[in-house]
């Protein structure tokens, strides 16, 4: 994201954008790939709920959380899209807020891969995660990408 700093996240956070809902989606291709045609969209607050439940020590993925929404829900699928701008915009809220936390640094992308765009990029998750006592690792050589070593032992289940 960009001019994070003028952005009020936490009105963001508190915007529903008429959600949830759900949509059918027609693309043979997507409706494939997803495993079904019935799409649900959560409100950005669900996903910083979500997100709180999971206690120091262990993580989540995007993924797991699109999961557990659908399965909540009973949809097919959550919408991929909308599901990693409201996990950034979770973490974005809690880093403006002066109390009452968000431990968005648990939350990973897929793969146990850290998110560049959480506040202070991957140095800040990376240095989180280390405190908590997980091991960070380091992959590529031009496009260098930084994931949980062992991420799945350490997954929150929802």
């Amino acid at each position: 994201m960009a001019n994070e700093d003028k952005k009020d996240f936490n009105a963001m956070l508190h915007d529903s954008k008429d959600m949830p809902k759900f949509q059918i989606i027609t693309d043979e291709k997507s409706i494939k790939k997803y495993g079904g045609d019935r799409m649900y969209f959560a409100p950005p607050i669900e996903y910083d709920r979500v997100m709180r439940l999971v206690p120091y020590g262990k993580l989540l993925t995007i993924g797991s959380i699109r999961d557990y929404f659908a399965r909540q829900s009973g949809a097919d699928f959550t919408e991929p899209i909308t599901a990693g701008i409201f996990v950034s915009i979770a973490a974005w809220a809690s880093h403006q807020r002066p109390d009452d936390k968000t431990p968005w640094w648990r939350t990973l992308k897929a793969d146990g891969e850290l998110n560049p765009k959480y506040p202070g990029g991957v140095e800040e998750q990376k240095k989180r995660l280390e405190q908590e006592g997980h091991t960070i690792i380091q992959k590529g050589r031009t496009n260098i990408r930084y994931y949980v070593r062992d991420y799945e032992s350490s997954l929150f289940s929802l």
